[in-house]
């Protein structure tokens, strides 16, 4: 039964840390920023839907995610996490590979993105003297991108949504850090960025035809 209440703690756990729980201390707010992400993870093994394989290279990545979440204060061990996280959602995306040609083209308008976005946040780098940024910055821009395209390859509605919200998330976040302060970053980040994660683990129940209300409702409990 605590399985049907766990995207209900999601929400409010989420919420609660973006809108409720105060910057200082420093060691209250990470935990409570982890918390979430914790509580997805155990959304996320609660079933095995798509196959255990899947589900365990989701429960890695969300898992790496997490020590980014608590690690990101130092910011190149934090992103180092995020992209070993990454890594994981491309082995698992790989694994669900649905090629069509439609899909395969994104990768070309994912491409373009990428590269402006990569381009601002190198020519911010270079002006401010942050040279030794540039190739992890670099590094993460293609492992990420790479993340998005290829959960569109999935077909996975779910993985999509999720893929997809994460490259948003961690676009706000790279342009307001690098290049220009963008208005309500901070929430926008993060309510990006659960609802990225929330996805992803969800697609390890969900098939193409993922319905948010079916996950949110969790008919099912796992026995």
């Amino acid at each position: 039964m605590f399985t049907k209440w766990l995207p209900a703690a999601i929400v409010i756990t989420g919420l609660a840390y973006i809108f409720v729980i105060p910057e200082e201390p420093l060691l209250l707010k990470i935990s409570c920023k982890v918390i979430p992400m914790l509580l997805i993870l155990l959304y996320a093994s609660q079933t095995g839907a798509k196959g255990k394989r899947y589900q365990f290279l989701i429960l890695l990545g969300l898992f790496f995610c997490m020590l980014g979440d608590g690690l990101l204060i130092w910011f190149l061990i934090g992103l180092s996490a995020f992209l070993i996280g990454h890594l994981f959602y491309i082995a698992a995306f790989l694994k669900s590979w649905n090629f069509s040609w439609l899909r395969f083209a994104t990768i070309l308008p994912i491409a373009v993105y990428s590269t402006v976005i990569g381009r601002e946040i190198i020519r911010s780098l270079i002006e401010t003297g942050e040279n030794g940024l540039i190739i992890p910055v670099i590094g993460y821009v293609t492992v990420i991108s790479l993340m998005g395209w290829t959960a569109i390859m999935t077909r996975n509605t779910a993985a999509i949504i999720g893929g997809i919200l994460f490259v948003i998330s961690d676009s706000i976040l790279a342009w307001n850090k690098f290049i220009d302060v963008i208005a309500f970053s901070g929430p926008l980040i993060m309510l990006t960025y659960y609802a990225a994660q929330f996805f992803i683990a969800a697609s390890i129940r969900s098939s193409s035809s993922f319905s948010l209300a079916n996950a949110l409702k969790d008919e099912t409990p796992i026995r």
